[in-house]
């Protein structure tokens, strides 16, 4: 479709704005998911978050060469030097050398593993596999990899996972380097996850870096109670960190990049919160003092339920956070109740998507350079953008700092549930509702330096409850729902049920990215298209020049001697081409679209006016496509109309349709003069039953 020539675009301008829930429902399924899984079930709720043990571990893993080892040491303060050395010793005697003979030798909950500093390869789990392991049948991801049961990963746990970690209770796993670089597990992107801790609850992870997979390096599945502290991932296909299907948990001081989908991925959190409003109990998952950067997305929450996300960074990514419903097989869907606090959001404006355009990420992993800044981006986002939300609710962003985005600042958009497999017509309009706005600092950084996003929001218009700071500035549309003090409080709320026309055409295309097949929309500036590459510019300038010429045609043939016509004719074309203009990137979020529907409204409104006499269904036809037009200006740059399903676009639209068949038939039907006395009339250029100049018609008929 985005290659499709504009006139093809413009005979279907209308229908692409109709059908295009529809059009996401036919491609809802994406050749890259988000996280494909077994089928899991939530925690029972009844754990609780772990608290560091700082004992004498039970466990020590260290290396053989003692050299080695006291050149990694030798910067070490003096207690921590000492430290390292009496556990050495230790190690050396009745240690193990490498992670996973330790996780094996556990065989008791509430045990702790203590890794010395060194380089873990875990050279015994990094081989293919062979026998029955290399022969089970499961079936496949949309990215070749096989889903196993959990049976599956007990029989061969190092098909996918260069650690193992599975129903081990209450361990804890520290490092004891000096920071979180002195040891190193690396999977050299031979295995899809350098450490999964599956079923394990009271999973504690301290003070070292997991790196290089070919999905992500430390991966949480169902568990009731966890705490990821001071830990580094990067380098990954996928993921850093991702956490699944888990309830009491805890991110601290953790750092990630290099990711291509995100640093941080608490998906399918679990839904405590599921029919409450904004005040919860508790949140399942708590984020702080991390920082996640120079990965496709900072932050990521499929189906990310009841997440507190506070006091952390997320900068130099595509985009700082998303939350979204628009990946299937994730329980908790459609997301709900994240909370982003007093977070620091800026400069998500990496476009990594060269990457994918020139073959870089068609290599091997081992080839494409992720060492030295090379991203492959797994799924469709804009780039530029502060916090996308892409269908969730009841999710509350205050007191952010949210500057320096070449995109926008907050991006908010619906997805149908057929797009997460649910068919129910009752639920394709559940998502985005009540996701609030409140008191962050836009376009400034915490030192008060001017540091602006090209845009504060944009908003596909479609939910209920939504609502945005009074000081919110540019935005689309022009006019917000404003937050009031009290939770739940909205001024000038609206509750639509489908987004605007020709923002859903803009998403629809958008979405049609595939990393594998190396395909990157046209049309989309998403990836780089600008001015009449843009689908938007495309769908107006092409409605824009037939509207145009059967709007011309019509004053030129039916009301040729009427100035009044004419002046509204003039600033009906002024309108049109403002509309084209407005679709542009640069002049989307300003008042030159609201202009453009007040122009072309005028003219509308007095060219059907002027046709009454002679063409009264028509004539009242067109002045209410007119009232509809003007209406729809209101409606973005004045106040969202309240109580409406659809946006008045939606219904402008589909009477324009009708109109513009309806005013080519009028143009070009022949006009008829009366003859003389006994002779039959005869088609002449003269209109007869038309307006004259004087307004009054030559011989009084109606059509």
């Amino acid at each position: 479709m985005s290659r499709s020539p504009w006139i093809r675009r413009l005979l279907v301008a209308p229908a692409v704005a109709l059908a295009a829930a529809l059009c996401l429902v036919l491609t809802a399924a994406p050749g890259a998911q988000a996280h494909e899984e077994r089928p899991v079930t939530f925690p029972d709720g009844s754990g609780s978050v772990p608290t560091l043990r700082t004992g004498e571990p039970d466990l020590l893993v260290c290396k053989t060469d003692r050299a080695a080892f006291e050149r990694r040491i030798a910067a070490f303060p003096a207690p921590l030097k000492a430290r390292n050395l009496a556990l050495y010793e230790r190690c050396a005697r009745s240690g193990y050398r490498h992670l996973q003979q330790a996780v094996d030798a556990v065989d008791r909950p509430g045990m702790t593993i203590a890794v010395l500093p060194g380089l873990y390869e875990e050279e015994p789990s990094l081989p293919p596999p062979t026998g029955a392991c290399a022969r089970l049948d499961a079936p496949k991801s949309a990215l070749g990899y096989q889903i196993l049961s959990y049976e599956q990963q007990k029989q061969c746990p190092h098909n996918q996972n260069l650690v193992a970690i599975l129903g081990k209770k209450n361990l804890q796993i520290e490092g004891t380097g000096a920071s979180r670089l002195d040891v190193v597990i690396d999977a050299r992107y031979a295995k899809l996850n350098a450490i999964r801790a599956d079923g394990s609850d009271g999973i504690y992870f301290r003070n070292f870096t997991a790196q290089r997979t070919t999905f992500n390096s430390l991966y949480v599945l169902a568990a009731d109670g966890f705490v990821i502290d001071d830990v580094l991932t990067r380098w990954n296909d996928e993921y850093g960190f991702l956490t699944f299907a888990s309830d009491h948990g805890l991110y601290k001081n953790c750092e990630s990049y290099g990711n291509g989908d995100s640093g941080i991925y608490p998906g399918s959190a679990s839904d405590i919160n599921d029919g409450r409003g904004y005040e919860v109990p508790r949140y399942s998952i708590e984020i702080t003092g991390c920082r996640s950067h120079h990965n496709m997305v900072g932050y990521s929450g499929t189906a990310g339920d009841s997440v507190y996300v506070h006091d952390n960074e997320f900068d130099h990514n595509m985009g700082g956070a998303s939350m979204d419903s628009a990946f299937p097989g994730h329980p908790g869907l459609p997301q709900n109740h994240a909370r982003f606090e007093r977070n620091l959001i800026h400069d998500n404006n990496q476009n990594y998507y060269r990457y994918v355009a020139d073959g870089t990420c068609a290599r091997p992993p081992v080839e494409r350079g992720y060492e030295q800044g090379v991203v492959c981006p797994q799924i469709s986002m804009p780039p530029g953008t502060g916090i996308i939300t892409a269908g969730g609710n009841w999710n509350r962003y205050e007191d952010n700092w949210v500057y320096g985005h070449t995109n926008a600042a907050f991006f908010l958009s619906a997805v149908p549930a057929f797009i997460r497999g649910e068919s129910a017509w009752g639920k394709q309009t559940d998502t985005s509702h009540h996701n609030r706005y409140a008191g962050n600092r836009l376009g400034v950084d915490r030192s008060g330096n001017a540091r602006p996003n090209r845009i504060d929001v944009w908003w596909d218009g479609q939910g209920g409850g939504n609502c945005w700071q009074g000081d919110a500035g540019a935005s689309t549309p022009l006019t917000l729902p404003a937050c009031g003090k009290r939770l739940g409080a909205v001024a000038g709320g609206s509750a639509r049920l489908v987004g605007e026309p020709a923002k859903l055409a803009h998403l629809l295309v958008c979405a049609d990215y595939d990393v594998q097949a190396r395909r990157l929309p046209a049309g989309c500036d998403w990836y780089g298209a600008r001015g009449l590459q843009r689908v938007e510019t495309q769908l107006a300038l092409g409605c824009a020049a037939v509207l145009a010429l059967v709007g011309l045609a019509l004053w030129r043939r039916r009301l040729p001697g009427d100035w009044v016509a004419a002046l509204a004719t003039a600033a009906g074309l002024a309108g049109l081409a403002l509309d084209v203009a407005g679709s542009t990137r640069d002049l989307a979020a300003g008042p030159v679209p609201a202009l453009a529907l007040l122009l072309t409204g005028l003219w509308w409104t007095v060219l059907g006016l002027r046709l009454r006499p002679a063409r009264p269904v028509f004539a009242w036809t067109t002045v209410l496509l007119g009232a509809l037009t003007l209406l729809d200006a209101f409606d973005k740059a004045v106040l969202m109309i309240p109580g409406t399903p659809l946006g008045p676009a939606w219904l402008r639209a589909l009477l324009a349709t009708a109109w513009l068949l309806w005013a080519l038939a009028a143009a070009a039907a022949p006009t008829r003069r009366a003859g003389s006395a006994g002779e039959p009339a005869t088609a002449t250029g003269e209109a007869t039953g038309e307006v004259t100049a004087t307004g009054a018609t030559a011989d009084g008929a109606a059509s």
